[in-house]
């Protein structure tokens, strides 16, 4: 590939990842006064409870999806690289016809398992009523993840940077009032009407694109079981990601309390939603076009290793700042019950950084369709992250937390490269080499000034060290104008 083509790859993954960035930015702005709001009003312990329901929420709706909304992603980008409309249609049909499907059967499922739920997860009292009234929200997040899979595949990124700000806006006013008014009990409320408001966004612009028609034919369901037998390998990968968090959090509540779940999660959210400004371009741009160049190696490695790049370039400085600021932050954004989490967070946000270095990597294991790879390496990475969160919690309480985050993203990274290289001939390029020398270290030397350092010392290495940091970001941008 020539420079030109070269330097067209940089501008093309800074410019879309800039741009679900700056969305991510503004969404994260929002959440920063949603999470006030509830922080004020609810308190650790309810949001715990919250914690709760929203992780068996999202545990329901991964167990019963039948992995629709990974899998046709593949499927229909590939599709849209033949540039035949009518098949290109019909595939949207085909998928719509297998989510319809599979909202009846996570309906049907959750209530089912309701019981179960309700015994298994809480500790401090009987919550059945609330869990019934919070099925309706899986059969919702499943038309979401379809729709939202149609307008990824097709590259309706306007559309889709649009749908995350108004679900966001939404989130915000409805938190404000449902909390304000009605306090505790708006919790079920008010994750049934997210997935409501979600869902609608969503099929508003997607049924613009390709007017709903549905068939639940033999013949028709029979055109996608390629594509549920990819996504059944994702819905068993999900489950252990989706698993792990629901464990970790009903362990959580079991060894400890409420109050402890709470401190976990808003610690996992800072941690994860906001080095996800830079992760969210992954699945709207990223996911798509690699599965188009998924069967040429070279390009594959190009493409990866030029994402590795651009995120590794882009998320060091703002990590940097996110930790060094969090003593400031922490209280700003929740309260001062939450300062019990900030040694989590910082020891949690270095994981961020490695996380970036492996996603692109990680996702030629979806690119390629390849599901049984994906499912083993899923599982393996639940299994050790219960272990070391549980295990570093007990020996450490929050701060321990971190650390198991961190090892869990440091193990990850060196099996993903080995596993990549030995299936798929990944390699990593001499730049992305140069970028971890340059960018790691500082990131290891942050973590270090947040644990060792205080009061004008701390700020001064930390400025310091952001300064640097994004010194050599600017130098790598400017080589790509």
């Amino acid at each position: 590939m020539d420079n030109l083509d070269k330097t067209s790859s940089y501008r093309q993954i800074l410019k879309y990842t800039s741009l679900f960035g700056s969305i991510q930015g503004i969404n994260i702005l929002i959440a920063l006064l949603r999470n006030k709001i509830v922080a004020v009003l609810l308190g650790p312990s309810v949001m715990g409870l919250m914690s709760l329901f929203n992780s068996t929420l999202q545990m329901l709706s991964t167990a019963t999806n039948l992995g629709i909304g990974t899998s046709s992603v593949k499927t229909l980008s590939e599709q849209m690289e033949e540039d035949d409309t009518y098949r290109q249609e019909r595939h949207v049909r085909v998928i719509r016809s297998w989510v319809m499907l599979t909202a009846i059967i996570g309906l049907v499922v959750s209530l089912l398992l309701v019981p179960l739920l309700n015994k298994w997860v809480f500790a401090d009292g009987d919550h059945c009523l609330q869990l019934l009234l919070l099925v309706p929200a899986v059969p919702m997040m499943a038309i979401f993840g379809g729709e939202l899979a149609v307008l990824k595949a097709t590259r309706q990124l306007t559309s889709l940077a649009r749908i995350s700000v108004l679900n966001m806006a939404f989130t915000l006013v409805s938190a404000l009032l449902l909390f304000y008014f009605v306090g505790e009990k708006a919790i079920v409320p008010y994750l049934v009407s997210v997935a409501f408001a979600q869902m609608l966004f969503t099929i508003i612009h997607s049924y613009r694109l390709y007017p709903l028609r549905l068939s639940l034919r033999g013949k028709t369901l029979r055109e996608g079981l390629p594509m549920v037998k990819l996504g059944l390998a994702f819905v068993a990968a999900g489950i252990c990601g989706t698993g792990a968090d629901f464990a970790i959090r009903a362990i959580l509540n079991q060894v400890a309390s409420l109050e402890i779940v709470g401190l976990y999660n808003s610690g996992f959210m800072m941690t994860m939603v906001y080095a996800g400004m830079i992760f969210s371009a992954f699945d709207s741009d990223f996911y798509p076009r690699l599965s188009k160049v998924n069967r040429n190696i070279q390009e594959s490695n190009q493409l990866v290793n030029r994402q590795i790049e651009v995120t590794s370039h882009l998320l060091s400085p703002m990590l940097i700042a996110f930790s060094i600021g969090m003593p400031v932050l922490l209280p700003l954004l929740f309260s001062s019950k939450f300062i019990p989490v900030l040694s989590m967070i910082q020891v949690a946000t270095l994981s961020m950084f490695l996380r970036g270095m492996k996603l692109p990597a990680a996702y030629l294991m979806l690119g390629k369709g390849d599901s049984k790879t994906y499912f083993w390496m899923e599982l393996y990475s639940a299994v050790v992250l219960v272990v070391t969160v549980i295990g570093g919690y007990q020996l450490f309480g929050l701060i321990g937390t971190g650390v198991g985050i961190l090892l869990t993203e440091l193990i990850d990274l060196l099996v993903v490269y080995i596993v990549t290289r030995l299936r798929y001939g990944y390699r990593v390029s001499k730049e992305v080499v140069r970028t971890a020398s340059q960018h790691l270290p500082l990131q290891v030397l942050c973590l270090a000034v947040t644990l060792l350092l205080t009061d004008i010392g701390y700020y001064v290495a930390g400025i310091l060290l952001f300064s640097v940091s994004l010194g050599l970001s600017i130098h790598f941008f400017i080589k790509q104008k």
